[in-house]
Order: C-alpha cells, then sequence, then structure tokens
C-alpha cells in the first residue's frame, strides 16, 4: 500500500493548465510508537478529570482540549482536512495504529450494541471526540435512526441483522454510501475506530473525488430528481412513501459534494425512483464503482476519518465470528468498530435538534422530525 504524505495532499495548483491526477485512494498516516502512548495517556488524563467523554464540559472545551493534547502532527492533519475540498482532497484518512487495543480487558464482543458495556469504551470515546475537536467539529448523536447509543455507537455484526444493509450487517456486501444519505443535516465528518476485526475484513471506501472534475456523466446529478428512502434499519413500511427529491451532487458545480446510496436509490424497490433518475443513477453508477478502494483491511486500533460530503464508505462481505486460517474456517471473536459522528455548526442543526441538547438530532427523513 503506497503512503501517501501531507506534503503531497497539500500541494498547490499553480496556474491553469496544471494537472492533479485524481484521488485514488486515502490517506494513510502511520502513527508512531510515541503518538500511540500519547493517546493512551491523553485518554487517562481525560477519564480522571472528566469521567466521560459525553460530559457537557468536556464537549464544551473539545475544541481547546483537542489542540492542546494531541499530537502536534496529528492537529495539522485534520485541521487541515476539516477544510480542504480540493481536487485532490480523497476526503478520507486512515490512521494506522492510533491507539492500543487490550483485547482482554475488552472482552467477549456482546451480542449486539445494546450490551455493549460503555465503561469499557471510554477512552476511545475521549480520543475519537478529540479527533472530531481539531477538524473543528462537534461531536453529535442521530436518535430517530438508532434509538439511542450515545455519541459513540458500536457497531457489532447481529445475526437477525446479518443480511441487511446496515452496520449490523456482515453476510452481503455493505454498498458504499455517506452516511444517511436521506437526511438534509447529515454528519459533516465520521470516524471508523476498529478495536476488534479478526475475520479481516476490507474496508470499502468510494470519493467523489476520483471522478475528477464534474463530467457529462455527473451533470445530471445536480439536478432534484432523486429519491432516498429511508435505511434498513427502518421496517418496510416505515421506509415506503417518502417523495422528497434532492440532488445527489450539491455545492461546487466543479469540484461538488456528493449524497448517494447505492443500496437504497438504485436497489431498494421502494424508491420510487422516475425513469430519468433511474438512467442518471445507472450511468453514474458503473462509473463510480469503478473508483471504489478496497485495499485496506483494518487492524484493531486503526481509525479511518471520513469526510461524508466527499467520501462514502462499505465493508465486504463476511462471516461474523470466523476467520480463515490456510483455508478452513475457525471460530474468532466478532468485529467490533466504534463510530463517531459530528457537524461543525451546530447553528445550521438548531431546527431539528432537541430543545434542551443541541447535540441530539430528531431530524427522520429530509427535514422531517422523530415525535
Amino acid at each position: 500500500m503506497k503512503n501517501v504524505t501531507l506534503e503531497t495532499a497539500n500541494t498547490a495548483v499553480a496556474g491553469k493548465d496544471t494537472f492533479i491526477a485524481p484521488p485514488a485512494a486515502p490517506l494513510i498516516v502511520d502513527i508512531t510508537a510515541r503518538e500511540s502512548a500519547a493517546m493512551y495517556f491523553i485518554a487517562q488524563k481525560l477519564i480522571r478529570e472528566y469521567g466521560s467523554y459525553e460530559n457537557p464540559a468536556f464537549i464544551d472545551t473539545l475544541h481547546l482540549n483537542a489542540y492542546q493534547l494531541l499530537p502536534e502532527r496529528i492537529t495539522r492533519i485534520l485541521s487541515h482536512f476539516g477544510a480542504d475540498y480540493s481536487a485532490a482532497q480523497y476526503g478520507a484518512i486512515v490512521f494506522r495504529g492510533l491507539i492500543q487495543v487490550d483485547q482482554d480487558e475488552l472482552g467477549p464482543t456482546p451480542a449486539s450494541w445494546k450490551e455493549m458495556d460503555d465503561t469499557k469504551l471510554q477512552a476511545y470515546g475521549f480520543i475519537s471526540s478529540l479527533l472530531h475537536g481539531a477538524t473543528p467539529s462537534k461531536p453529535v448523536q442521530y436518535y430517530a435512526q438508532r434509538k439511542g447509543g450515545g455519541l459513540l455507537h458500536a457497531i457489532i455484526p447481529e445475526e437477525k441483522m446479518s443480511h441487511t444493509q446496515t452496520g449490523s450487517g456482515s453476510r452481503t456486501d455493505l454498498f458504499v454510501h455517506t452516511e444517511d444519505a436521506f437526511l438534509f443535516h447529515q454528519a459533516d465528518f465520521l470516524s471508523f475506530l476498529f478495536v476488534r476485526n479478526e475475520e479481516q475484513v476490507p474496508s470499502m471506501l468510494y470519493s467523489i473525488r476520483s471522478h475528477g472534475a464534474t463530467d457529462e456523466v455527473m451533470k445530471p446529478l445536480f439536478q432534484p430528481l432523486f429519491k432516498c428512502p429511508k435505511d434498513a434499519n427502518y421496517t418496510e413500511d416505515a421506509a415506503a412513501g417518502e417523495e422528497v427529491t434532492t440532488a445527489v451532487l450539491y455545492g461546487n458545480e466543479v469540484y461538488p459534494f456528493i449524497r448517494f446510496d447505492a443500496a437504497e436509490q438504485l436497489y431498494n424497490p421502494q424508491a420510487g425512483q422516475s425513469a430519468a433518475a433511474i438512467h442518471y443513477l445507472e450511468t453514474f453508477w458503473a462509473e463510480a464503482r469503478t473508483h471504489i478502494y478496497r485495499d485496506f483491511v483494518p487492524e484493531a486500533g486503526d481509525l479511518i476519518f471520513v469526510n461524508n460530503h466527499l467520501c462514502a464508505h462499505g465493508r465486504n462481505a463476511f462471516v461474523a465470528g470466523y476467520r480463515e486460517e490456510r483455508g478452513v474456517m475457525v471460530p474468532c471473536e466478532r468485529r467490533m468498530m466504534l463510530r463517531m459522528m459530528s457537524k461543525v455548526s451546530l447553528i445550521n442543526i438548531r431546527a431539528v435538534t432537541k430543545t434542551d441538547d443541541p447535540y441530539f438530532i430528531m431530524e427522520e427523513h429530509y427535514g422531517s422530525i422523530a415525535r
């Protein structure tokens, strides 16, 4: 795997005729032993001072803590990443070996996120929060989609969800998607901290920047023609009947942002797309799927940080709780990933948050509020 340096990512465009090759892979940052050790001591300090990463006193001073406590190299990378929407920006960073995970202390993977002992996740929650704070953005939770889980959500394969297009699925490929593509106020940034991946499941990433500048295939996607049902966290009845249409591409006309979910917009029979919308989506998807990056297999302690307006994510199908050894499937602890989502502006989401908690988002589908 080729490592990309921050200097490469920061290369400026010098003149109108300068060609920048579209980025095909995320920035890979190998964390040093000193930086990883610092992460451990930072987390322990914050646990002693605040107790929980959801402590309002910690969240209120998150940006200050991020810039004071994180290793400078990591802070600089994330600070640049937070405001870089350029032709060269892929939209995802892999921090390889960010933290050391004590598997014995973590214990067996629970049956679902609802059974997770959150006291075991405090250190991971503090570190994830600091990374978001460096962009800078604030961690938030999306209640309507997940019915709880707080600011840090354990993603664990569940047998009853194994064939679904959700984080709890496993036996089918999870198509690349921007998180909560059926919301107007979807997360700006995502982090995926892998504390366990014994099945060796590759991650998928797909960046709209891999296409280069807007071309004839992409232009129709700026039109507000496309529906996106709620995802498989909802029942089929709850996901049906939504008539709102939006654009897939938005923002700058040359180097746009993207709101896209291949599974829900193309393969969900409940989508009800028009013939024109289907044609534009299928044409775009035929090209987009050639740009999917599949070369990274996360190890425990790795973290993927994503700009949710530039980069979609997914994963390969796998058999939860089994890994292959010399052609034989042997039991192992099931995969566990910790997801955090954040917003740059709490002001812009205020209409869809709880009155007494500006970090608690109640949007259910394109502006509608969960009741």
